[in-house]
């Protein structure tokens, strides 16, 4: 198989590297972080600018119709300087939520504004008590003349804090952890009984908690078919994880490069650390893991856009699986071989350890994709 990238790609690549390189240096992150917003207006701007957050959609729409190995290149930048802006949960799942389950009029509306940057999406799935859980859902969508009233409560909502829209999922029908009776719906968090509680999150990234109470929302803001969404939520969470992947095998290559340059500057009896062999070990044993994690998301990269199947769910579980792990543990030697430095604040490394281990468990940590791979195993 031919793993080399098309001049287009490279391209692509070039775009983003150069763009992060040039916008997002610690202490332009460090401002970005303290505002209200929670990461860069402008920057995000640009990304719409360059056509970035245009990639994943159809030509029809402005987009590229790049695939999940375009989304990986894209990812690997933004990881690389730990970029704050939710373009994995805007572009990446809402966008792909609306491509896939939109009538024409909704496609045609939303995906130029998110593709141009104008409009920040954000998806509220995840409940109190759901625990990775999709189709955990206790927020209630009730029938009403000319729409729905939707109740209930969403955790964790990367970049709702300041989403124009948000993606909610609700029950329409059906018992708590039915997998039929989800609806999902596009709610403005100007709406009445709207509310939102924002926070800043492990890696300083800010997400919200959503609140709703008896809010009315349109018949035509339900996105697809009433009562049948899970499956969506399910393919699009897939592409998710690939992408996030390789956000993490970006932010493991910065920490790694961040470890080997500290060992060979850190003197202690006369000599660099970086010349005693234990710590050599190490640092050997960190580049394997992250060799192993670079491997399985490109392999999730090359099937992320494939149709659903069971093929495609064990390769994304089993490279969540190995990404985590490699997570955990070189954000783990990467403090360990740094001592005290490598937790301070004011050092990019702790940043980056905040957030491989925030990504270890986004999305499902590596016990629950591990038991999904297991499930899926074919049985002879």
């Amino acid at each position: 198989m031919d793993f080399k990238l098309t001049e287009e790609q490279l391209m692509l690549q070039e775009t983003a590297a150069r763009l992060v390189r040039d916008v997002y240096g610690f202490e332009h992150r460090e401002q970005y972080r303290r505002s209200r917003q929670g990461f860069s207006g402008p920057f995000m701007q640009q990304l719409g600018e360059l056509g970035l957050c245009a990639v994943p959609f159809a030509e029809a729409y402005g987009g590229y119709g790049g695939s999940g190995v375009e989304n990986m290149l894209i990812m690997t930048e933004l990881g690389r300087e730990l970029c704050l802006e939710p373009y994995l949960h805007s572009v990446i799942f809402a966008g792909g939520l609306v491509e896939q389950l939109g009538c024409a009029a909704q496609k045609d509306t939303l995906l130029p504004q998110v593709g141009s940057a104008s409009l920040q999406l954000a998806v509220a799935l995840d409940e109190p008590q759901s625990r990775y859980q999709l189709h955990d859902v206790q927020t209630i969508a009730e029938p009403v003349s000319g729409g729905w009233k939707l109740s209930g409560r969403k955790s964790v909502i990367i970049g709702g804090q300041s989403a124009g829209l948000i993606l909610v999922s609700a029950r329409t029908s059906g018992s708590v952890r039915d997998e039929k009776g989800i609806t999902l719906f596009l709610v403005d968090p100007q709406d009445n009984g709207v509310s939102r509680r924002s926070f800043d999150t492990q890696d300083g990234r800010m997400a919200c908690e959503l609140y709703l109470e008896d809010v009315f929302v349109k018949s035509t803001a339900v996105l697809g078919e009433v009562g049948q969404a899970l499956p969506a939520l399910r393919y699009q969470q897939g592409r998710c994880i690939a992408a996030q992947c390789a956000e993490a095998v970006g932010s493991m290559e910065a920490a790694c490069a961040l470890t080997l340059d500290y060992l060979k500057t850190r003197q202690q009896f006369g000599q660099p650390i970086g010349k005693f062999q234990v710590l050599q070990h190490r640092m050997v044993d960190m580049r394997i893991e992250l060799d192993q994690a670079t491997s399985m998301t490109l392999l999730a990269a090359c099937v992320a856009d494939q149709a659903d199947s069971d093929e495609r769910s064990r390769v994304l579980a089993a490279a969540k699986f190995i990404v985590s792990r490699a997570s955990r543990f070189v954000a783990d030697q990467s403090i360990q071989l740094h001592g005290g430095i490598g937790l301070t604040w004011e050092y990019m490394l702790s940043h980056h350890a905040k957030h491989l281990l925030m990504v270890a468990r986004q999305f499902g940590d590596d016990d629950h994709h591990l038991q999904v791979y297991a499930k899926l195993m074919p049985v002879a």
